[in-house]
């Protein structure tokens, strides 16, 4: 059976899309069964019905606090029979109840190679470091933020006169490629989240 995925965006979704697409194959072990954004005016919404998905909005501005919110999205979660989740672009800080209630079921993905740069302006701190490798991870969310157990990495090399621009669009690429890939060892079995750590299978990476 495949496993009940939602993807939770805020904005145009590209990571989204890649994931749309892998799991359209026949033998990919996830099925995307919601796309789900805090934003009404989300562009991903758009490209999810589109594509004939089941979309849903949970504006956090409708609700008075965040713990409020958080549990509107965890009902449309558990309503809609979802095992797995996927932030792809998803803008709000989790508290710790709802990572909590999801733990070793969500997955998010980062523009660095995790631990380098956790937070924001991934790019133009790599570049200001004069790193060499840089790249993008996904990993299990847990409530410190950027600091979950590490599924899949994917590196590129920072290249003479790159810019923020130029050497995040190349990350963004290998983005598009690894979330697939590792929502597939996931979803399939291949990884799993046990007692804080990562476990592999035979196989999974």
């Amino acid at each position: 059976m495949k496993r009940r995925t939602a993807i939770l965006i805020s904005g145009r979704g590209s990571n989204m899309v890649s994931l749309i697409e892998a799991a359209a194959a026949p033998g990919f072990p996830a099925e995307i069964a919601l796309i789900l954004s805090n934003r009404p005016d989300a562009g991903g919404l758009a490209r999810a019905a589109a594509a004939g998905l089941a979309t849903a909005t949970i504006d956090h501005k409708a609700y008075p606090d965040r713990e409020s919110f958080e549990r509107a999205l965890d009902e449309a979660l558990t309503q809609a029979g979802i095992e797995l989740v996927c932030l792809a672009g998803f803008m709000r800080v989790l508290t710790p109840w709802f990572v909590e209630r999801w733990t070793g079921r969500m997955l998010n993905i980062h523009p660095s190679l995790l631990p380098a740069f956790r937070g924001t302006h991934t790019h133009e701190r790599a570049l200001a470091e004069g790193v060499l490798i840089h790249g993008c991870t996904v990993h299990f969310v847990v409530p410190e933020l950027d600091a979950g157990p590490i599924v899949a990495q994917a590196a590129v090399r920072v290249l003479p006169g790159d810019t923020p621009e130029t050497l995040g669009a190349r990350v963004l690429a290998q983005e598009h490629v690894l979330y697939p890939q590792a929502l597939r060892m996931v979803a399939g079995g291949l990884v799993r989240l046990e007692n804080g750590r990562v476990v592999r299978a035979l196989g999974g990476g």
